[in-house]
């Protein structure tokens, strides 16, 4: 049976010697609980001797804070993890589900650190149209309020500031918010840059959807259709990750 365990606001899963670390931070209110939202992704990984970090958050408007504050109980845990095994300086696979790609691409060390960056579904929609209503109260009370950094101020950064050559962005076919396309032109703006597309058979829940149909149903998923997209979506992170 796999085993997490929580540091500060990261879930942890350590296999006796990892071979490689991912640090994960998911998607808008699925990054609450990670451990369950993306449970099936996670300990699929892990079961291949890889290591797992995952960032537990909710989503508010300062997003380069939470960056800031994901990046920092990322390296205490990779710290942690490197003294329990005797292994220094992992260099980890930084992977990210919607929300959770911009997060990572607004890390304060630039991608610096990481071996290369998964994104998974990215986008990076304005704040009135990801949260419901907000539109409407915002115009009631005339009040502004955006994200900081904003959409626009978000792919200046990532032209400017990023560094990470190596970049995977996974889409999915069927996934109607997907802005990886805004995303690979701005990672192939800057020099020297590495990024790839692949596309999968799936939606914008693909990474997450089987994790949360075990924990509600509390049955085997063996014979649910989208255990085969599960797989697929495991073993090229895997691929991609231990190359």
């Amino acid at each position: 049976m796999t085993q997490w365990r929580k540091i500060n606001r990261t879930w942890c899963i350590w296999p006796s010697r990892p071979k490689e670390l991912i640090e994960m931070i998911g998607g808008s209110y699925l990054g609450i609980s990670p451990n369950i939202s993306y449970k099936r992704l996670l300990e699929g990984l892990s079961k291949k001797d890889i290591a797992i970090h995952a960032w537990n958050y909710i989503p508010g408007f300062d997003h380069q804070a939470q960056a800031n504050e994901a990046w920092k109980e990322f390296r205490e845990c990779r710290l942690k993890l490197e003294s329990r095994i005797g292994i220094k300086s992992y260099r980890p696979v930084r992977i990210g589900h919607s929300l959770g790609c911009k997060l990572h691409l607004i890390s304060p060390d630039r991608g610096r650190v990481s071996k290369l960056f998964i994104g998974l579904s990215f986008n990076n929609y304005k704040a009135d149209s990801s949260i419901p209503m907000l539109g409407k109260f915002k115009k009631k009370l005339n009040i502004e309020s955006e994200f900081s950094p904003s959409p626009i101020e978000t792919m200046n950064l990532i032209s400017k500031n990023y560094i990470q050559p190596r970049n995977v962005l996974i889409k999915f076919e069927n996934d109607e918010i997907d802005q990886t396309k805004q995303l690979l032109e701005h990672l192939h703006a800057r020099k020297k840059d590495n990024s790839i597309v692949i596309e999968l058979e799936g939606n914008h829940l693909t990474p997450a959807s089987s994790g949360f149909k075990q924990f509600i149903s509390k049955r085997s998923l063996k014979n649910d259709y989208e255990v085969d997209k599960m797989i697929k979506l495991i073993d090229t992170i895997y691929r991609y990750t231990t190359e």
